[in-house]
């Protein structure tokens, strides 16, 4: 199987005279490297050397801060600009020495034989230096005192750990990091209890070069104990449309309560879950007023309302696909959006009379999002669409609506609650035609404690939905249960090697397959699913040979994930799935299972995915290769 997708979002129509695809130049005219060079363009070579009896570790430390090595396919503007990008390299070099705890070591870098520190800044270079780093990084100092006064009392507002903990201690590597976060965490440490304007009163560092050791003495002062003052908002928007007192009570500060750098942080991710600005930069006074408040300033720039954008799709087995959008994302000045999509597949597919109107599938559909219902946290949700769904297995024709809340509870833990109303009429070889209305709830919470959603490293994903469901035809309330559960696992700790697992179950109640809609029972199959089958073609088979759904789900994934380059990674994974007819697996049943590799380049957008998969285990009808293409991990 073949499918691939891409998603454009147009926002401003401009000219494209050269194009470049991962690196490569494609067409057009490429860019100049000299263009914007002041003057004549100045070229260089550089070399890397290690003085005598010096740690190889001056060679790493030196190729990732020198911005000679990093720019040097790059022309300088003129002799000044070498120059001065040389001095620069003292202090980056310098600053790397120190981060690694090295307090003892020497660092030249000559042009064309001469130290750059001595060459007078009016020399005139020729087109073309020689530049030599040479690097003598010297023994790495430990600590011999590491003390901080002043610091704020433990308490239940105090989650900061003590400075111990990150190495700020004696007989400790004194990194120049390490003294730095200690005095960051100190200051945390303040401003969680209220108090804004916590700082550095002092900060005395000596290396003693014969002992080579560090004293670290650090004196915080605390400043005095605030509370929130008025938030003035300003949008510098040419035409504002949002109402600033909503805005303003969006961010969930509140005058009078006591200052928490927490509670702006929170203020900020409200703003930008709200995708109206542009930017939105809360800042506080510079003094606190005499009575102990602090005032803030909120200051906005709002984005084109209007929104649109469109995509396709291919497979071999499905055919080609469409979807399109169109979105308003500030209706009335409250960040109403309004959202309508279309889609159309299944144009060309395997499936008999594949360019008949009649097969394909489409959706048509509007979504109506009111932000900060009741808290900020908690938005409204209403949407109506209709759809018809043509599969190999089945077809059905449904109109859905929903309406809702959803809420925000912390960074990690979101859960939603919806009232549904469907009317589905659904067709498949075994069972026939049937017609069903549906009323019931849906609810679900979301833990996500991922570090990167579309191309994770490290932590976990998890998700209960609970439909409880009253089907009028035949009579029966229905349960639906789907639990999905994701890990990511960093292997070597420089995010080379991950190990992702992904486990869902799921299970029906109330009713027998007959008396479902084919939409609401469990398959399986497809590049979220188990790869190396067709989509949803992993189902219960019946007596006559047809796939039904079934109303109990199990699929398991494994992938180890690695980096070959900086972009390039290559993947291997396993899927298996089994669908039962019974609200409880049966893994007597028949358990499909694909297998195959993978390889990502990432990009902006998160990584490209490349998926070839096996069924390890096909039947008849399904492929025998999987290929699949996407933005993002598989999970």
């Amino acid at each position: 199987m073949l499918t691939a997708a891409m998603f454009c979002v147009f926002v401003a129509p401009q000219s494209a005279c050269a194009f470049d695809l991962f690196g490569i130049h494609l067409w057009g005219k490429k860019k100049d490297p000299a263009i914007g060079i002041i003057g004549v363009p100045k070229y260089y070579d550089v070399d890397i050397l290690l003085a005598p009896h010096s740690d190889e570790a001056g060679l790493k430390l030196v190729k990732a801060s020198s911005a000679l090595v990093a720019d040097h396919k790059k022309p300088v503007s003129g002799s000044a600009g070498l120059l001065n990008k040389a001095r620069s390299d003292y202090r980056l070099i310098l600053a790397a020495l120190y981060a690694d705890g090295r307090y003892g070591g020497t660092i030249s870098i000559t042009i064309n034989g001469h130290e750059a520190a001595n060459i007078p800044a009016d020399s005139e270079l020729p087109e073309r230096s020689t530049i030599i780093i040479t690097i003598n990084c010297g023994p790495q100092y430990k600590f011999r005192t590491a003390a901080i006064h002043d610091l704020a009392p433990l308490n239940i507002n105090n989650s900061v750990p003590p400075p111990q903990e990150i190495g700020y201690a004696s007989d400790k590597l004194a990194k120049s990091g390490v003294i730095l976060k200690a005095e960051q965490l100190a200051l945390t440490g303040w401003q969680n209890q209220g108090y804004a304007k916590a700082e550095v009163f002092s900060r005395r560092v000596t290396a003693d070069h014969r002992l080579q050791t560090v004293d670290a003495d650090i004196e915080i002062n605390s400043g005095r104990l605030a509370h929130y003052g008025p938030l003035t908002v300003k949008n510098v928007t040419k035409i504002p449309r949002m109402d600033s007192g909503y805005v303003a009570w969006m961010t969930g500060l509140k005058e009078g309560e006591r200052y928490n750098p927490e509670d702006l942080k929170k203020a900020n991710k409200r703003l930008e879950k709200l995708q109206v600005f542009r930017a939105a930069v809360i800042h506080e006074a510079d003094k606190i007023e005499p009575d102990g408040r602090l005032p803030l300033g909120l200051t906005l720039q709002e984005r084109p309302p209007r929104r649109f954008g469109f995509g396709g799709n291919y497979s071999t087995l499905d055919g080609v696909g469409a979807e399109a959008y169109w979105m308003h994302r500030n209706l009335f000045g409250h960040a109403e959006k309004l959202r309508f999509d279309a889609k159309i597949s299944g144009i060309g597919g395997s499936q008999d009379d594949s360019y008949n109107p009649q097969n394909f599938s489409y959706l048509l559909g509007t979504t109506y999002t009111r932000p900060g219902i009741i808290t900020p946290d908690t938005d409204y949700v209403a949407s109506l669409y209709g759809e018809r769904e043509v599969l190999d297995n089945y077809t059905t024709t449904s109109l859905k609506g929903q309406t809702g809340f959803t809420h925000t509870f912390n960074d990690q833990l979101s859960g939603r609650l919806y009232l549904n109303a469907a009317q589905t009429r659904s067709k498949d070889n075994y069972f026939g035609s049937r017609d069903f209305t549906t009323l019931g709830f849906l609810g679900g919470l979301l833990y996500d404690s991922r570090d990167d959603n579309a191309n994770a490293h490290r932590g976990v994903y998890g998700e209960a939905i609970l439909e409880p469901i009253y089907e009028t035809h035949f009579g029966h309330f229905i349960g639906k249960m789907t639990l999905e559960g994701r890990t990511y696992w960093e292997l070597g700790g420089d995010n080379r090697f991950v190990l992702a697992n992904r486990l869902k179950i799921g299970s029906i109640t109330g009713a027998d397959a007959r008396e479902l809609p084919s939409n609401l029972l469990f398959f399986a199959g497809g590049g979220g699913s188990v790869r190396g089958y067709g989509y949803k073609n992993i189902g219960v088979k019946t007596d006559t040979g047809d796939t039904i759904g079934g109303r109990s789900l199990v699929e398991a994934s494994s992938e180890l994930r690695s980096m070959i380059t900086d972009t390039i990674g290559v993947v291997a994974f396993v899927d298996a799935g089994v669908v039962g007819q019974d609200s409880y697996p049966d893994f007597a049943q028949n358990t499909k299972v694909g297998a195959g590799l993978g390889g990502r380049y990432l990009t902006s957008l998160g990584p490209l995915r490349l998926d070839l998969a096996v069924p390890l285990n096909g039947e008849s009808g399904d492929p025998n290769l999987g290929f699949y293409i996407g933005i993002g991990q598989a999970f």
